[in-house]
């Protein structure tokens, strides 16, 4: 396999994030000697979740074999999924928001078409359904554990808690229709046909769709780590790519 240099477009404080807590696993564990130093895992591990690297190209790369780099991956993902914020703990940070902005997202993966519980009516095409929260300027606040396509979302929405979290707090909530009925904070659109609506109505929806599409803001932010754009693992381990994803983004400024 032909090599050559490449980049990521991360600032370095994503590595020294990632590179400081696989030293520090490393020292709890007393793990004596690794292939690579754990700089150079937190490299891997993020050209393989921002720029959808095979284990493949990545095992080419860094000089180590493909198994090894799997595990690197592996581990690295482990690590990152336990320090991302919980849905209670990012209530801390958006209750003090004016209101929030929930959406939901399709992963795409690879499953045939006898996989029916991935697949979304919605999108035409395989995947796992995430619920994103953004605050009122479209920035990332959280993302939920990853579900099969075919739920929909408002019942991803309350199989998670998000609908009973919000109102338990008073947090205004903006949803498209897909959440209508879902009751507590969550405002969503008028419904109807829009020749049928009044004035007042359309203007409410204008207003609405004028909010609700910062949201789309945050899905943009998490699908910019190109692995999600097109995951090809198992459907477990997806939940525990979205939180190392989220972690990484979330992580405490350097």
């Amino acid at each position: 396999m032909l090599v050559y240099p490449s980049g990521i477009d991360l600032s370095s404080s994503a590595l020294r994030y990632l590179s400081g807590l696989l030293t520090a696993g490393r020292v709890e564990r007393g793990t004596r000697w690794r292939r690579l130093p754990a700089g150079r895992q937190a490299l891997l591990v993020l050209a393989h979740l921002r720029c959808g690297h095979t284990y493949a190209q990545l095992a080419a790369g860094f000089g180590v074999g493909t198994t090894t780099a799997y595990r690197y991956v592996t581990e690295a993902v482990e690590v990152l999924a336990s320090h991302a914020p919980e849905l209670a703990t990012a209530m801390k940070t958006a209750s003090a928001k004016a209101f929030v902005i929930l959406d939901g997202t399709l992963l795409p993966i690879d499953r045939i078409a006898a996989d029916r519980p991935y697949y979304s009516g919605k999108h035409h095409k395989h995947g796992m359904n995430v619920q994103v929260l953004a605050d009122p300027f479209g920035r990332l606040l959280w993302a939920s554990p990853a579900l099969p396509g075919a739920v929909h979302d408002i019942r991803a929405a309350r199989t998670h808690g998000i609908i009973e979290t919000l109102t338990s707090v008073n947090l205004p909530c903006w949803a498209d229709k897909a959440y209508r009925g879902a009751g507590g904070t969550i405002r969503v659109p008028y419904w109807g046909r829009w020749e049928k609506l009044s004035a007042g109505q359309q203007a409410h929806n204008r207003s609405h769709a004028k909010i609700r599409a910062l949201g789309e803001q945050a899905v943009a932010t998490l699908k910019s780590w190109r692995l999600l754009r097109k995951l090809r693992c198992s459907t477990p381990r997806i939940t525990n790519l979205v939180k190392a994803v989220l972690a990484l983004h979330l992580r405490p400024a350097a």
